[in-house]
């Protein structure tokens, strides 16, 4: 009866941390969809990046552990139901941003049992430290895939915001750690885009 009572307390702790996340849905990003029509959410971009993990690993500059990947770009964001979608190139925003995602992510990883807790919280900080090459690689990732959704809706957020080429290589500059064939192509987007005037010179 007790290793039942500990299963059920398990699974409250779990289920508990299942409905919080279902919240990532509603966190809406400055990225619009690759067609335009509407900003994408959390939940969608995290969804999309570990499709591409699983897609695109080859492009990796080192070997990777592909599992690993997905699981770090499935979580990554999580933070953003209590610290909100933080948009690249906002300064003051980003002066804040890690003591809020530090705050969010005990809260939210703490509804979990211990075990799963450390787990999920080590490859939110693995991500967040870029200093692997899984996290190297899942980091080129998710900078890409806001480079190839502006490129494909004509600029729709960068023409928003005012984001210039310069302040594009300067915030997605470090993919290259993870993936010089992504990022070498991001660059030809980035040019191209310019060229017909989706991102400003």
């Amino acid at each position: 009866m007790a290793y039942t009572l500990k299963i059920m307390n398990q699974l409250t702790q779990q289920l508990e941390f299942v409905r919080e996340i279902d919240k990532l849905k509603g966190v809406l990003r400055r990225s619009f969809l690759l067609d335009g029509s509407r900003a994408e959410n959390s939940a969608e971009h995290s969804w999309h990046l570990a499709l591409m993990a699983l897609t695109l690993a080859e492009h990796a500059n080192e070997a990777i552990d592909v599992g690993h990947v997905v699981k770090m770009v499935l979580i990554h964001d999580i933070v953003e139901i209590d610290a909100g979608d933080t948009f690249l190139y906002d300064q003051t925003g980003n002066a804040s941003k890690a003591e809020r995602e530090q705050q969010a992510a005990a809260r939210i990883f703490g509804l979990l049992p211990a075990a799963q807790r450390d787990e999920l919280i080590a490859l939110w900080q693995e991500f967040e430290g870029r200093e692997t090459a899984d996290s190297h690689f899942a980091n080129a990732l998710d900078r890409f895939i806001p480079l190839l959704h502006n490129y494909d809706n004509q600029g729709k957020a960068w023409r928003e915001n005012n984001v210039t080429r310069d302040r594009v290589i300067q915030m997605a500059g470090h993919m290259d750690k993870g993936s010089s064939t992504l990022w070498d192509y991001a660059l030809n987007l980035i040019d191209d885009a310019v060229e017909k005037g989706y991102l400003a010179p």
